[in-house]
């Protein structure tokens, strides 16, 4: 049973850092595509990055040159780092895994989601 645990959500001004994790259980790193995705208040949920089996990484226009997605393989654990935050950032982040490579599961197909950390950017 696979289970994913994010955490680092928190309350930071505008031009802030965070850096979110993940934690997983029941499913390898090395293996498949894992990705993080957001959902502000009243919108759609929509992908921010990915990361594919061979560290392949793919980025939403809108954090490109902000945020870096990166995973640790050793420690079972996926990172966003994410850096000159603006209010518009705001939103549920979360964390979400599949067995299969990215071109086929992200950003529609993802199979194990955690249930997310809270990230509120303020002017």
């Amino acid at each position: 049973q696979v289970q994913l645990v994010e955490s680092g959500g928190g309350s930071v001004q505008a031009g802030g850092s965070l850096r979110l994790s993940c934690g997983a259980s029941g499913y390898t790193f090395r293996r498949g595509c894992m990705g993080w995705f957001r959902q502000a208040p009243g919108e759609e949920r929509e992908g921010v990055a990915s990361i594919d089996t061979d560290g392949r990484t793919v980025y939403a226009d809108s954090v490109k040159g902000r945020f870096t997605i990166s995973k640790d393989n050793a420690k079972n654990t996926l990172y966003l780092q994410m850096n000159s935050l603006k209010p518009e950032d705001t939103a549920m982040y979360y964390c979400a895994a599949d067995f299969r490579i990215c071109v086929y599961a992200y950003p529609n197909g993802m199979s194990y989601w955690g249930k997310g950390t809270l990230v509120t950017i303020s002017s």
